[in-house]
């Protein structure tokens, strides 16, 4: 009988340690689909957490937007292309890229590569690069053949140097209102991005497309949120109080990679020419920001733009994205041809490669490798 009972006892215990086992089991089985589902979708996770903490909208304020368009002359740019180039193109989506003047391979590197798309997915595509006057008068001439062979180059009347980011931002802003108004989009790029204009069409047709589509006030990119402004005089990214005394910023995207839409360009443009600037100039995408609440535009987050933490190169990630910055030109070069030589990676080889990419990224910046 003793027999019987250690017997029962023992059936009794396994039982209980097998439905722990089973729980377990069942446990990590869970854990590991909510992790597959968070890798494959982490721009949706990515753009639900960052609506969270974006500022609500509160619509224009402070500012009287005027609505006529000042006059902007072909004369208030050194040289440019025809006054007709736009006209002729007839381009759905125009491409000006800030660049330096002494930047030539980066300009050479994007012509050669995604600058040298013309059309994509049905749509005609321009790029054009815009440079402010150099110090060096070598420079200068060099950058007046250049405009000569390539046909491609706008020159704004001020000094080009890192203060003055926002003038050349202003004076992109007023060409492409003045000389390109029926481009739909604009997107703002600077010239050590890796830019994507198949992805972005794609990106904005699926989730932008509407009946009036260029009534929409779209200003897209990956948006910066409760920045604060910097005090400090010794500072390049320097604001004095009188400037801006607010606590943060209001929400911006980052000047790496923008787009806006053509309604969202001129209201956002008449709102910046109603702005006294202040001196030293303010940092032009925190400008923008500036520009963009002021004229009622709430900036719109997309995971596919980069301009924070490093994107670690991956051919499946980098056929998803729109921008990866910090992108010199031979692996601009590199990257292109590796991503464009082979055929296009599937639905789930993008959306895994494109969870570990940003995984990557992220573990890159909390311990500072940024690789």
């Amino acid at each position: 009988m003793a027999k019987g009972y250690s017997f029962r006892i023992c059936k009794g215990q396994f039982g209980k340690r097998g439905g722990h086992l089973k729980f377990i089991h069942y446990f990590f089985i869970t854990v590991f689909c909510i992790s597959l589902l968070a890798l494959l979708f982490i721009d949706v996770i990515e753009l639900w957490v960052t609506s969270l903490g974006m500022s609500k909208a509160i619509g224009p304020h402070g500012v009287v937007i005027p609505h006529s368009i000042p006059p902007i002359r072909s004369e208030e740019y050194l040289f440019m292309p025809s006054i007709h180039v736009c006209q002729r193109a007839k381009p759905y989506l125009i491409i000006l890229v800030a660049t330096a003047p002494q930047n030539r391979k980066a300009r050479q590197a994007i012509r050669d590569t995604w600058g040298g798309e013309i059309q994509v997915r049905g749509h005609r595509v321009m790029t054009l690069f815009i440079v402010g006057q150099p110090f060096d008068p070598v420079i200068g001439k060099e950058l007046i053949e250049e405009s000569k062979e390539r046909g491609d180059l706008i020159q704004g009347r001020f000094m080009d140097s890192y203060g003055n980011l926002t003038l050349k931002t202003l004076s992109m802003l007023g060409w492409a209102r003045r000389f390109c108004p029926q481009a739909h989009y604009l997107a703002k790029v600077d010239d050590d991005v890796l830019f994507n204009p198949s992805a972005l069409l794609q990106y904005l047709n699926l989730s932008f497309k509407t009946e009036e589509n260029d009534l929409t006030e779209l200003y897209l990119g990956r948006v910066q949120m409760k920045v604060e402004p910097n005090h400090n005089p010794a500072s390049k990214h320097f604001m004095s109080e009188n400037a801006y005394n607010d606590t943060f910023f209001p929400d911006y995207c980052s000047g790496t990679a923008y787009v806006l839409s053509q309604a969202a360009l001129l209201k956002l443009s008449l709102a910046a020419d109603a702005i006294l600037l202040p001196r030293p100039l303010p940092p032009e995408d925190v400008f923008i920001g500036i520009c963009a609440k002021r004229a009622g535009i709430t900036p719109t987050h997309s995971p596919l733009f980069s301009g924070g933490p490093a994107v670690p190169y991956s051919r499946c990630c980098y056929q998803m994205m729109v921008s990866v910055h910090h992108t010199k030109p031979g692996d601009m070069v590199h990257y292109w041809k590796e991503v464009h030589s082979t055929a296009p990676c599937s639905w789930l080889g993008m959306r895994t490669s494109f969870g570990v990419c940003k995984i990557r990224a992220l573990l890159g910046t909390l311990l500072g490798t940024d690789s």
